[in-house]
């Protein structure tokens, strides 16, 4: 089966076209990183305008770098939600057009669905059942995967994502956008051991996240040292420490808990260096650690081709009056017995 992957739920529009037999064919993505600087963060009206703009472009390109025509593709996937409700509504419009348009059945895909899957494009998968750390804008979230479809929710962040603690701490420091980036570049200039950030939650039993006290904590010890660009560079270290290490303490004691020894690391933050460097060393306490390459962390429509090859080979098909979820909880999809 053939699928054409549209993601527009923020600020990237990605169009990928996934083959189910020979694996991802093509896949274009482009940022809306420039538009949205001058702001300071994303622009939902704007947003959604640059992905009517690019959409089709990135589609025509995606086809012809496969090499198949339109009459080829047996079905669109197309993320419908969460995300911005504009952005998302240009993509599923444009999914559920094109798929009535081919005579082809469309799939809504849940795009933390397809982060969590992104490992599946790489050429040594993970094999069932493993824990999934997804880090991706507002989410943090621990997951049990039994298979696709098949989420056990274990731990959830109660304010503050990591990513948007990285955002906000970012802006603290006089960082652009993206910040959490910007954090990371700067952090490898920082010299370790001067400043020292709590590690949150960790001290207590469960899996649960919370990091809107490392921003606070972030803004108190700035406001007490002199402010220079070495001092930046410390505090953003310290920062990076923190939440780095609450995330391996929380991956580990999730696998502890459950007993599993495999774990998936996807979502933007999961492109962060330090991160994908801690977290890679369990493998010497025998845990098997898979990661999507780092573009295929932030988000990208070969994710939501794969996610939605799977659910479409399982079945299932949007109705012509499609809709999408700004808000949608992961547990939500169906389960799906994937066919032979």
């Amino acid at each position: 089966m053939r699928v054409i992957g549209l993601e527009t739920s923020c600020d990237e529009t990605g169009v990928a076209v996934y083959d189910s037999d020979r694996g991802l064919l093509a896949h274009g993505l482009y940022s809306q990183t420039s538009l949205h600087q001058d702001y300071g963060g994303v622009v939902p009206e704007l947003a959604s305008r640059d992905h009517v703009r690019r959409v089709l472009p990135l589609l025509r390109q995606a086809l012809d770098e496969a090499s198949v025509s339109r009459s080829q593709i047996d079905g669109i996937a197309f993320t419908a939600g969460p995300g911005l409700i504009g952005a998302l509504l240009v993509g599923a419009a444009v999914g559920r057009a094109l798929a009535w348009c081919l005579g082809v059945p469309a799939v809504g895909v849940h795009h933390m669905e397809g982060h969590l899957l992104a490992p599946m494009l790489e050429a040594d998968p993970p094999d069932f059942p493993f824990i999934a750390l997804l880090v991706s804008g507002g989410h943090t979230q621990l997951v049990r995967v039994d298979a696709i479809g098949h989420y056990t929710l274990l731990g959830d962040t109660l304010d503050d994502a990591a990513g948007e603690a990285f955002d906000k701490t970012a802006k603290l420091l006089g960082l652009g956008y993206p910040g959490g980036p910007a954090l990371a570049r700067l952090a490898e200039r920082g010299r370790r051991g001067r400043f020292h950030f709590p590690r949150p939650m960790v001290n207590r039993p469960g899996l649960d996240f919370s990091f809107s006290g490392l921003k606070t904590h972030a803004l108190t010890t700035l406001q007490q040292v002199a402010d220079d660009a070495q001092t930046r560079a410390d505090l953003a270290l310290a920062f990076e420490e923190a939440v780095v290490e609450t995330l391996v303490i929380k991956c580990r004691r999730a696998l502890t808990e459950t007993g599993l020894d495999r774990l998936v690391i996807a979502g933007g933050v999961g492109a962060n260096k330090s991160l994908r460097h801690q977290l890679q060393a369990l493998s010497a306490d025998g845990i098997r650690v898979h990661f999507p390459r780092p573009a295929f962390c932030t988000d990208n429509g070969a994710m939501i081709a794969y996610a939605g090859c799977c659910r479409l080979l399982a079945g299932e098909a949007a109705a012509l009056a499609f809709g999408a979820w700004p808000r949608w909880a992961l547990g939500q999809p169906a389960p799906v017995a994937l066919r032979d």
